[in-house]
């Protein structure tokens, strides 16, 4: 005869297998719930950065593209005379944009100037943008951050050295998901001003000089 208390209730044994798996479905929610957070992180670190990379090449490569002249280049930054804004031929504190990378050439970043007057700017003048003297100018630095985080930016120039450079390429490495890749970006200045420069390429010109 089956015992009358076991009739409406679960056993021990049956408790503890019920938990078991119980556990083993939870956990095993868990870590899909956890391996799909994962993808979907690096799937938007992936995106972030190849919008971040996008997004410099075109501003860079506009920017250069419609720039006059290559005013002053060194390791970690370069500096172009982007238009000419008041027609007077010669170069103006706001008229000049810097691409930097730093000294650990880890990052890109913009600086454009605030306008402050019509004041010729020689080109000997043009230095490193650390060394403040565009303060002089009365003017204000603007940053736009572009790439926060990448590695090894090298400037290259041809035919020769600026002011005389034609072509501008900016190289770089980024990390996606562990990988370390290289970028480069590529610009021509199609609006060259060297009929600007004198016979030493050291100094812009007028027609009236």
């Amino acid at each position: 005869m089956i015992n009358e208390k076991y009739k409406n209730g679960f056993t021990l044994v049956e408790l503890i297998v019920a938990l078991i798996v119980t556990s083993i479905v939870l956990t095993a929610v868990v870590t899909l719930a956890y391996a799909l957070d994962t993808v979907n992180d690096f799937t938007d670190e992936t995106s972030n950065k190849q919008a971040q990379i996008r997004f410099t090449t075109v501003r860079i490569s506009d920017l250069i593209r419609h720039s006059r002249l290559v005013c002053y280049a060194s390791n970690d930054e370069l500096a172009v005379w982007t238009t000419d804004v008041n027609a007077d031929g010669k170069i103006n504190i706001g008229e000049l944009t810097y691409i930097e990378a730093g000294a650990a050439h880890d990052h890109l970043w913009l600086y454009t100037f605030t306008p402050s007057g019509s004041a010729e700017i020689s080109l000997g003048s043009i230095g490193a943008l650390a060394t403040n003297w565009w303060s002089a100018y009365g003017s204000l630095v603007q940053p736009i951050r572009l790439i926060r985080e990448c590695s090894n930016v090298q400037f290259g120039f041809l035919p020769v050295l600026p002011p005389k450079s034609r072509f501008v390429t900016i190289s770089f490495y980024v990390v996606e998901n562990g990988i370390t890749r290289q970028c480069q970006i590529n610009a021509t200045l199609r609006g060259w001003a060297g009929n600007l420069l004198d016979a030493s390429g050291s100094s812009i010109v007028s027609d009236d000089d």
